[in-house]
């Protein structure tokens, strides 16, 4: 049987894995779907149309699946939708997504969401990524894979970080990070690119020297974005090994908003 304590509330109707685990004074509401695997700690409140993959580590005090925070919403069928493998710590409060959008908050695999961290309504979270303390999303954001936001990093809505990108604690986005990009500051300021975390992660030299090329192109030569973003899709020519990570940084830069444009 589920290991469920006995002074937590399970809707019968929820459908939880044999293999679940579920802490003393827990709340879990009728739309609740738990893979194998999944602990759920004390005093944690999972309601609304939530699901939750194989593996996860769910601390207490955690609030996931609540409506969204906008005063537009009318108790349409909107979804939370949480992969494997991810920690969550305490505090954490993730809201469905709306129907202003495409109905969903979805997060990935393999993420370590630390205390206190808010994703709002609609955000889209990749996998491998570590938010820290206080890390707060508002709505729409969406945040590519190995992405790593600093301690009380703050993000405005429909913004955009890219994959293996870093900001620093306190930073404030109101553009769009591209990949790789390292950012500090209130509003954030590129910095660099996040060299360590790529040869962390078995980025060879070739692909190094291309994602420096293109931080050059971005920040160092005083190039308008469309011809910057010329410049980065002619790095192509240097080698096949670094091709997909040209082609990523050129699709986020296509996708950026004029108006919002990319953290300079």
């Amino acid at each position: 049987m589920t290991a469920i304590h006995t002074t937590a509330l399970v809707d019968p109707c929820a459908e939880l894995d044999s293999s679940v685990t579920v802490g003393p004074y827990t709340v879990i509401g009728p739309h609740v779907r738990i893979g194998a695997g999944t602990t759920i700690g004390p005093h944690c409140v999972l309601e609304g149309h939530t699901t939750i993959g194989r593996d996860n580590r769910i601390f207490q005090f955690n609030s996931l699946g609540a409506i969204p925070q906008d005063k537009k919403y009318a108790g349409e069928p909107c979804e939370l939708v949480i992969g494997d493998r991810n920690t969550v710590r305490e505090f954490c409060t993730f809201n469905i997504g709306s129907p202003g959008d495409s109905g969903v908050t979805r997060i990935g695999n393999d993420n370590w969401l630390m205390a206190y961290v808010h994703l709002a309504h609609d955000c889209v979270v990749g996998d491998h990524t570590i938010f820290a303390n206080n890390a707060q999303l508002a709505g729409h954001v969406q945040v590519g894979d190995w992405a790593i936001l600093g301690g009380f990093t703050v993000v405005h809505q429909f913004v955009k970080i890219g994959a293996h990108s870093m900001t620093a604690m306190c930073s404030l986005l109101f553009a769009d990070l591209p990949p790789f990009v390292m950012c500090q500051g209130q509003p954030a300021q590129a910095r660099s690119m996040n060299y360590e975390g790529l040869r962390r992660r078995g980025f060879s030299a070739e692909r190094l020297a291309v994602v420096k090329s293109m931080h050059k192109a971005l920040y160092r030569d005083n190039l308008t974005l469309d011809l910057a973003c010329q410049a980065i899709a002619d790095l192509g020519e240097k080698g096949l090994e670094a091709l997909s990570d040209i082609e990523m940084m050129l699709s986020f830069l296509a996708k950026t908003s004029p108006q919002r444009g990319i953290v300079r």
